[in-house]
């Protein structure tokens, strides 16, 4: 079993004398309820905590961080299953978790420090979710400075919120290597997500619209469409078959975020829907 620590302040005092002592500590945010995607990355954490020619030490975090949710979200029902991601954290190699006791205990009453990544925030899910990117990098800041790790992982599918850490990481000059992981699907093509546990069987079949209509716009980007207004009706028009209600269907340069007119190889469809109350992302760089 992964060792728990519910404490930050003995976390920091851990992993701190671990980095003094010389070991390398590769980090894995996550908020639990975790699945192969959430595994593949502390798979990935594991290699590159031994990558120096001796162990070094693989943790992970499990926070359902309340900063990030805004009013009406589902921070009250969002799974947990501490246990069983003990688990699996054990059975991905990970020798730590850091899994605070209570919120307080990342967020004390009083706490009045934010950090905000400006530009990469707006448009898509920061447009959606107001404070949303707010939360995600002040809670990540914080999970850097107590752990000091010489890399954290995040996964793809959240393409904006990596583009706001990496941003964040740079800008604050955190010294860590940020790493992004390919998102992982199931067998059917619906990105990994533990909001998924979420969906309805009939929900959970038009979910497979999201992905669908990433394929859809690839094939039409290889076979020589460019304009990025069309691509995206199509994505749209695919979303809309299914009855999923879309939040937007953007296409951006991969690190600015900012809209393209032309997707060019690399620009990435990045998208939002409603599926039921269930809201998903999942996106694609184009050919």
């Amino acid at each position: 079993m992964a060792e728990l620590v519910t404490d930050p302040a003995a976390w920091q005092a851990r992993c701190l004398a671990a980095r003094e002592g010389g070991a390398r500590l590769a980090l894995v945010p996550t908020m639990g309820y975790l699945h192969d995607g959430h595994l593949s990355l502390m798979r990935e954490a594991r290699r590159r905590a031994d990558a120096g020619g001796r162990r070094g030490l693989s943790l992970a975090s499990i926070f359902v961080n309340p900063t990030q949710f805004g009013p009406g979200e589902d921070l009250a029902r969002y799974p947990r299953d501490l246990d069983g991601d003990l688990a699996k954290c054990a059975a991905a190699g990970v020798d730590w978790v850091l899994a605070p006791a209570h919120p307080r205990a990342m967020f004390a009453p009083g706490h009045e420090t934010w950090v905000e990544v400006e530009n990469t925030s707006r448009g898509l899910c920061g447009a959606a979710r107001p404070g949303h990117f707010r939360g995600v990098a002040t809670v990540v800041a914080k999970l850097f400075n107590l752990t000091r790790p010489h890399a954290a992982l995040f996964g793809e599918k959240d393409w904006q919120q990596l583009q706001v850490i990496r941003a964040m990481e740079r800008d604050l000059a955190f010294g860590i290597e940020v790493v992004g992981m390919p998102i992982v699907r199931e067998a059917d093509g619906l990105a990994m997500s533990s909001r998924n546990a979420y969906l309805s069987p009939e929900e959970r079949r038009r979910a497979l619209a999201l992905s669908a209509a990433l394929r859809e716009a690839a094939g039409a980007a290889a076979a020589g469409e460019r304009d990025a207004a069309r691509l995206g009706a199509r994505a749209r028009a695919r979303l809309e078959a299914a009855e999923v209600r879309v939040d937007y269907v953007e296409i951006v340069h991969p690190d600015r975020l900012t809209p393209v007119a032309r997707a060019e190889p690399g620009s990435r469809m990045l998208l939002a829907a409603l599926v039921g109350r269930t809201r998903l992302i999942d996106n694609a760089g184009l050919p």
